[in-house]
């Protein structure tokens, strides 16, 4: 067994290794380059780089933040994300010992990366790319299973079924508040623009179904509308008036007793949504680009739902819950900050979520604790 001080040690210097990679994702994946090839190089002079001038913080101290072969500025947003993640996987394995957790240690630190990376990605370009949170969603369900094997359950960390149930409403509870948000944002008028053959008119019908029905039904309703269209040649309108209202008084209905209860038919429908939305999400990825400038207005980023999707993932609906708290207070507050400094919100809220899964995961079950000990349960 490797003693937990010299993991720590151990997971500083692969953060360092693998923040230096993470540089290689922000800088390519926005402009749909190959991770692999070619190799690094240098963007100004397009010179590939020796293995000396790719040692993390310590080239750049040694190169004066330029490049080795045209001197032409090197940005310091390299080593940052370097530093960072380092410290990152160092704190990591301190508050995770590797003696209690094992392997899954490693999920912790691969959150924590595509956390940091979609982060500056969003910040940069405004998009949060699908390499990145779809099979994100995927790893989280794969060290669900890891976590049951090595025991870090007993730490909070989801075994696989909860982080299933956690990726659903992750994605479920932001793709709701973006079709509801959206809706109120167009003045209740239904959308110029529906998605063919599946998009957000699906995900409505899944929402509505789910909540009666559960996760299973609602999915399938979607899927059924999906497959109408297909066989029409041509997108069948359902009306959010009967989609989104339908939910509405369904909960509505929920609270006043009717219908399974309020509690299982909101995890009804945002499980459902949450699914829909991740097969939009994976059919939006593979389908060839579309260039189209017909666009409704949308409350939300839809990378922001599939970044959610991780989240819940790899910490499960109630670390869930808690970074998306946290994700809106941040935001309310430090955007309000931010329009009193510059006049605008510079900040995306992929960050704020990021930030919020961050607290999720370092004290997420004891403030979960301390709520249910407040509400006396």
């Amino acid at each position: 067994m490797i003693p937990d001080a010299l993991m720590i040690v151990v997971a500083t210097v692969l953060g360092l290794l693998i923040g230096s990679f993470s540089n290689v994702l922000i800088w390519r994946l926005p402009r749909h380059e190959s991770v692999n090839f070619p190799p690094s190089h240098c963007p100004n002079c397009d010179h590939a780089l020796a293995p000396l001038d790719l040692v993390p913080v310590l080239s750049w101290v040694a190169l004066g933040g330029r490049c080795r072969y045209c001197r032409a500025p090197i940005s310091p947003r390299y080593p940052v994300i370097e530093l960072i993640t380092g410290l990152a996987y160092g704190l990591l394995a301190w508050a995770f010992p590797y003696s209690q957790v094992g392997a899954s240690l490693l999920g912790l630190g691969l959150l924590f990366t595509l956390l940091l990376v979609a982060s500056v990605i969003d910040q940069g370009t405004y998009t949060i790319p699908d390499e990145l949170t779809l099979p994100g969603a995927a790893l989280g369900l794969l060290f669900g299973l890891v976590n049951a094997r090595t025991g870090a359950d007993a730490t909070g960390l989801p075994v696989f079924a909860e982080a299933l149930r956690g990726m659903l409403l992750g994605a479920g509870l932001l793709i709701t508040i973006d079709l509801l948000g959206s809706w109120v944002l167009r003045r209740f008028r239904e959308r110029s623009f529906p998605e063919y053959p599946l998009g957000y008119q699906q995900i409505a019908v899944s929402l509505l179904v789910g909540a009666w029905l559960g996760v299973g039904w609602g999915l399938g309703a979607g899927l059924l509308s999906a497959a109408l269209n297909l066989l029409l040649k041509r997108t069948l309108r359902v009306p959010e008036l009967l989609t989104l209202g339908g939910v509405l008084v369904s909960l509505a209905l929920g609270s006043a007793g009717y219908g399974p209860g309020l509690i299982l038919m909101v995890q009804g429908a945002l499980a459902a949504a949450g699914a829909m939305s991740l097969v939009c999400g994976v059919y939006w990825w593979t389908r060839p680009d579309d260039d189209s400038e017909d666009y409704d207005p949308s409350a939300m980023g839809f990378g922001d739902v599939k970044l959610a999707a991780v989240i819940g993932a790899f910490l499960g609906w109630e670390r869930l819950l808690v970074a998306v708290v946290v994700a809106v207070v941040a935001g309310a507050l430090l955007g309000l900050l931010q329009r009193l400094i510059w006049r605008e919100n510079r900040l995306k809220f992929g960050p704020y979520l990021a930030l919020g899964a961050l607290v999720a995961l370092f004290w997420g079950e004891g403030l979960v604790r301390a709520y249910l000990g407040y509400l006396g349960l």
